[in-house]
C-alpha cells in the first residue's frame, strides 16, 4: 500500500470514529435528559392529555433513558465497521421514523418538542451513511 493511501485510510477511520462518538453523544444526551429528567420530559414532549406524571411513567422514561446511555456506552467502546454504520443508520433511525410519524401525526400524541427525536434520528441515518460512505473503500 503506498504512504498516500494508507494516509487517506487512516484519515478516514479517524474521521468514522469521530462520527461514532458523534452518534454516542446524541444517544447520551437524549437518553440522559430522559434519564435524569423524566418529568419534564414528559411534560414538554406529551400532550397535556398524555400527561400522567405518575411514578410508572417515571419509570418508564428512565427505563427508556437508561437503555439510550447504555447504547452510548456501547457506540463508544466499539470499533464500528463499514456494515455497523450501515445496519445502525437504517436500523436505528428508519423503525423510529415510523413510531415518530404514527404517534405525532397519526395519534397526536406529542409536541413539536418530539420533533428533537425526529433530528435525532436523522443525525443517526446521517452518521450511520457518512461512516459507512467513509470506511467501506478504506
Amino acid at each position: 500500500m503506498s504512504v498516500g493511501a494508507e494516509f487517506h485510510r487512516e484519515k478516514c477511520e479517524r474521521s468514522a470514529r469521530l462520527i461514532q462518538l458523534f452518534l454516542a453523544s446524541v444517544f447520551l444526551l437524549l437518553g440522559g435528559w430522559c434519564l435524569l429528567m423524566p418529568n419534564m420530559v414528559e411534560q414538554l414532549v406529551f400532550r397535556p392529555e398524555y400527561q400522567h406524571f405518575s411514578a410508572t411513567s417515571n419509570l418508564f422514561m428512565g427505563c427508556f433513558g437508561a437503555q439510550a446511555v447504555l447504547v452510548s456506552v456501547v457506540i463508544s467502546c466499539s470499533k464500528f465497521t463499514a456494515k455497523t454504520f450501515l445496519v445502525f443508520g437504517l436500523v436505528g433511525s428508519i423503525p423510529f421514523f415510523i413510531f415518530n410519524y404514527h404517534f405525532y401525526f397519526t395519534k397526536q400524541m406529542f409536541t413539536d418538542w418530539m420533533l428533537l427525536d425526529f433530528v435525532g434520528n436523522l443525525i443517526i441515518l446521517g452518521c450511520g451513511l457518512i461512516g459507512w460512505q467513509l470506511l467501506r473503500k478504506s
